[in-house]
């Protein structure tokens, strides 16, 4: 694949403080998609390796409901909110949390929208079960590990290790206003309750 059919890598800061590729379509004059030689593209090491060195932090904000492209595992490390919207769509959401040491995301559900998790860093245990006397799956978790919670399903996690958890949370349908942060589990519980 030689480029991408969007073009006009669009800066989301200045001084080289991005590593999310906001990407615009483009038309040149003549009506043709321009390409860019700099996509990022996992398969291309020479880009790859350049678009990490030009663009080392993710600027935090919500993207959507534009295309966008990010290395998701430098944004959700360097991540230090309880929760930020980073892309909210019509049917998607991608929301990067920060669970610090002895805290936990809060026993909740979610009636109509399955959440996928994903730890990044970091080491807790998920809790999850069909109500909330009855929480029957209790599991270990550590980086790299996911996390599939069905719509409807009761679930906690909690940071039982000594570094914060840091982890992206994708919800299908969108679960949070567009533009969410929440710099802490208290704020966000009082902004949603």
């Amino acid at each position: 694949m030689k480029g991408l059919p969007y073009s006009n890598w669009h800066s989301l800061g200045n001084k080289g403080s991005l590593s999310a590729y906001n990407i615009k379509r483009a038309k040149k004059g003549n009506g043709s998609n321009m390409y860019n030689d700099y996509y990022y593209n996992g398969n291309n090491q020479r880009n790859n390796a350049n678009m990490r060195q030009l663009y080392p932090s993710v600027a935090i904000t919500d993207y959507g409901p534009n295309p966008f492209v990010v290395d998701i595992s430098k944004a959700t490390v360097h991540n230090n909110t309880f929760r930020t919207a980073l892309w909210t769509g019509n049917h998607l959401q991608l929301t990067l949390m920060s669970i610090p040491v002895g805290g936990d995301i809060g026993l909740e559900m979610h009636p109509n929208v399955d959440q996928f998790l994903r730890m990044e860093d970091g080491q807790g245990v998920v809790q999850m079960g069909d109500s909330k006397d009855h929480l029957y799956l209790r599991q270990p978790v550590f980086n790299d590990f996911a996390i599939f919670i069905p719509a409807g399903a009761w679930h906690n996690l909690t940071n039982t290790g000594n570094k914060p958890i840091k982890l992206y949370s994708i919800y299908a349908s969108p679960n949070h206003p567009w533009g969410t942060i929440h710099q802490t589990k208290e704020i966000a519980e009082a902004i949603e309750h």
